[in-house]
């Protein structure tokens, strides 16, 4: 008696996701898309998992990928910009303020227009923190697959739309060719081994360091301390070759349409639809405090409106670097707005349980 194939479905789906992923890319890189490959690989992916077919990414692929997004970030720390962090403050502390008035504005959307039930609304109001709120939300009895592909819809939108509009309506150049950003890096075999030794290092020691510790997005958060450390440091001045961040950026976009895979096609474009109101609220929250913000600091409302915008860390990063904004500042931003999400998030809503109960709506019946 043969033994089972125990692998192979659990190995075809990945190599799908990856093939189509890739392609996709590739596609919206000849057709010089905004940030091509990532957008390319998330569009293919979400259309294959809309129309049925079986891909799925590890989380740990993703998770090593981000990991070399976040050594790419951080060598984009330079002693200037440490000098330079007192002129952030003001942008850093209204992070409150935008997670305040986003998360109430669509907390009252889900309740009074989707109908959705007190805990499934609160947790996928929050403008960030896509696994924590998942987690979170499904412990304390939301239903944790609408809040999965609610921030999941969020994040989608959020990267499809931001390149084009900053490219239609502001003239930034955010197309995946060659004499663009997009990919960053230099090529591969001009990398000193030393110097790749220690970046694979800042991804390792980083990763694990920041799990260990507990922060928040750790699969880029950690990377990025240690890879800005060593970089502030002296101790090299390369980045990630652009190989490995074209790759990367396929993964994560690919990743983003794999949440889709094994969701009802009726569910999920209502699921969709209700995201994007959600998204179409969190921002105008994010355009009004940019201005706000560029009227109060003179920081360039461009950099502002990416580091308040409702996306991924590493997805918000990497338009920042296509932009040629200053992706320090950008992922500075996201990390504060990460952790004060998923530090005060869980404990507003227990403190706040009274409230929520009584006026914000009428009841659905997952009440």
């Amino acid at each position: 008696m043969s033994p089972p194939p125990a692998r192979r479905p659990a190995l075809f789906p990945v190599a799908l996701a990856l093939l189509i992923g890739t392609v996709g890319g590739w596609l919206a890189f000849l057709l010089a898309l905004p940030l091509a490959w990532m957008i390319g690989a998330m569009l293919a992916t979400t259309a294959a998992a809309a129309g049925g077919l079986k891909v799925a990414l590890p989380a740990p692929l993703r998770a090593v990928m981000v990991a070399v997004l976040g050594v790419m970030l951080g060598s984009g720390f330079t002693p200037e910009i440490l000098a330079r962090l007192g002129e952030w403050s003001i942008s850093l502390a209204a992070l409150f303020g935008y997670i305040l008035v986003s998360g109430t504005a669509s907390l009252l959307y889900f309740r009074r227009v989707a109908d959705y039930d007190r805990v499934t609304a609160y947790f996928s109001a929050m403008p960030g923190g896509l696994s924590e709120m998942i987690l979170v939300g499904g412990e304390m009895g939301g239903d944790s697959r609408v809040i999965s592909l609610i921030h999941a819809s969020r994040v989608l939108l959020v990267v499809l739309i931001l390149p084009f509009a900053f490219q239609l309506l502001i003239g930034y150049d955010t197309a995946g060719g060659a004499e663009t950003p997009a990919v960053s890096g230099p090529p591969l075999l001009s990398v000193p081994l030393a110097d790749l030794a220690l970046l694979g290092a800042c991804g390792v020691v980083g990763f694990f360091g920041a799990k260990a510790i507990r922060l928040p997005a750790a699969a880029v958060v950690g990377p990025m301390i240690l890879s800005a450390a060593v970089h502030l440091a002296g101790w090299t001045e390369a980045a990630p070759p652009f190989e490995l961040v074209a790759a990367a950026q396929v993964i994560v976009g690919s990743a983003i349409g794999c949440r889709f895979a094994g969701v009802g096609p009726r569910f999920m474009l209502r699921t969709v639809a209700i995201a994007a109101g959600a998204t179409a609220i969190l921002l105008l929250a994010t355009v009004g405090f940019a201005f706000l913000l560029h009227a109060a600091t003179d920081l360039p409302p461009a950099a502002l409106a990416l580091a308040f915008a409702p996306g991924g860390l590493a997805e918000m990063s990497l338009i920042a670097l296509a932009l040629s904004l200053e992706t320090a500042f950008v992922a500075t931003h996201h990390i504060v707005r990460i952790f004060l999400i998923v530090v005060l998030a869980p404990a507003l809503f227990r403190g706040l349980g009274r409230i929520l109960r009584g006026g914000l709506g009428r009841s659905s019946a997952g009440d």
